[in-house]
């Protein structure tokens, strides 16, 4: 029997399991971070973080940093040049992935974390906005994102685009809006794991949590998914993998021990 986990630490550690040794990754606060600390601490000992503020390749020896302009992000980094330097990076094609947060998201990637409801001068709920998550997706060569799976949360439509994924579809679309990247590759949520179909952009099932079929996932979705043939079974953190993430990672539980609305 495997150990006990909340949702948010299936996610950090499903979030863990998708990032790659000897790879970059531009990383958003909170869960992105937690999860890109498990894989330094696991499988991926050459994993090089990109925070917003500047740094790339921090030592993260000093805890878990409370956002992307804690200083503990900036240990022993590689390179500090602040926000205009990191961002260029991408642009040059220096991150292989951008790992982001969103409120919404649709069948093609494209993520909403600007407003949900209304206008946007008179916005129902207004979120957080992009801060560079919207510059992230755009430049970086893979999206990772993560949100939980509610219906209301992977829509038909979004309220606001704030992160291009794969726009209406269209192979060119990427292009023409002037973006480079691949775009979205992968959507982690506490049921399912998502990536995307390379000739319709849409997105697909891969792995669902141990006892959720595809149609319990496909209920929490608001259009219809494309099944893999080979669907799985969502990988589970073993005791080891919880041990980290609850004392190395996120020993205060600022992310981890919220509970799902």
């Amino acid at each position: 029997m495997s150990a006990q986990y909340t949702p948010f630490e299936m996610i950090a550690y499903t979030g863990s399991r998708v990032l790659e040794d000897n790879k970059i990754v531009f990383v958003g606060t909170g869960l992105p971070i937690i999860a890109s600390m498990h894989a330094q601490l696991t499988h991926a000992p050459g994993l090089g973080l990109i925070f917003e503020a500047g740094p790339l390749a921090p030592i993260m020896d000093m805890g878990m940093p409370l956002s992307v302009g804690d200083t503990r992000a900036c240990r022993k980094a590689c390179f500090l040049k602040g926000l205009c330097g990191v961002f260029e990076l991408t642009q040059r094609g220096h991150s292989d992935f951008a790992f982001i947060g969103g409120a919404q998201i649709d069948m093609y990637g494209n993520i909403n974390s600007t407003f949900e409801g209304g206008t946007y001068i008179n916005a129902k709920t207004r979120f957080p906005g992009s801060g560079g998550a919207g510059a992230m997706a755009a430049n970086c060569e893979k999206t990772i994102a993560i949100m939980a799976l509610e219906p209301r949360r992977f829509s038909n439509e979004l309220d606001f685009v704030t992160s291009i994924g794969y726009g209406d579809g269209s192979p060119d679309y990427r292009e023409k809006a002037g973006v480079s990247g691949s775009g979205p590759y992968r959507v982690i949520t506490n049921e399912a794991l998502f990536g995307f179909d390379e000739k319709t952009r849409r997105m697909v099932l891969l792995e669902v949590l141990p006892g959720r079929t595809a149609d319990d996932i496909q209920k929490k979705v608001s259009f219809e998914l494309i099944i893999s043939p080979d669907l799985k079974e969502m990988a589970e953190p073993s005791a080891d993998d919880l041990k980290l993430l609850r004392e190395k990672c996120d020993p205060d539980g600022y992310f981890l021990a919220r509970k799902l609305k």
